[in-house]
């Protein structure tokens, strides 16, 4: 199941780990760079090369919220739902963003375009409400500025 590519990736993330249980987050990083999310089998496979029991490898990826151990959209976006975000509109742009997408907090848009979650903190109290798709930050949201980000994608 694990391609090539993907293997000659996991085991230069080996080689610069100390030791090969420390890679884990960057082999599962490498997998989901591929695939967008970690499909059993892959899970399986990594923890063969890393010397891990599958059972180790899920719980750290079930623990971290940004490794995928489910099918997710061509684009993720991250909603931030921090007290900060609460405070300034983080309600308004989660119902406007479900209702644009056609999906709840969790959900993929039947096309498979988007996967919308929440988030507990993107680091920019200052500048709530926030969210990020993909690796792209936005802040200061509003319903109409969430249009606009959203044409992007």
């Amino acid at each position: 199941m694990i391609t090539e590519i993907e293997k000659r990736e996991i085991e230069a993330e080996i080689k610069k780990a100390p030791t090969k249980k420390a890679a884990v987050i960057d082999v599962l990083k490498v997998v989901q760079k591929h695939r967008r999310w970690i499909p059993d089998e892959a899970l399986e496979e990594a923890a063969d090369m890393l010397g891990m029991t599958p059972a180790e490898v899920d719980s750290i990826a079930t623990f971290f919220s940004l490794i995928y151990r489910r099918p997710v959209g061509k684009h993720v976006i991250l909603v931030c739902d921090s007290v900060s975000c609460w405070l300034v509109g983080y309600e308004d742009v989660k119902q406007h963003l479900m209702e644009m997408l056609g999906i709840s907090l969790g959900e993929t848009t039947k096309d498979g375009r988007f996967t919308l979650l929440p988030s507990a903190c993107l680091g920019v109290c200052e500048e709530a409400p926030a969210m990020m798709i993909d690796d792209d930050l936005y802040t200061h949201l509003t319903p109409s500025l969430v249009d606009e980000i959203l044409q992007k994608y």
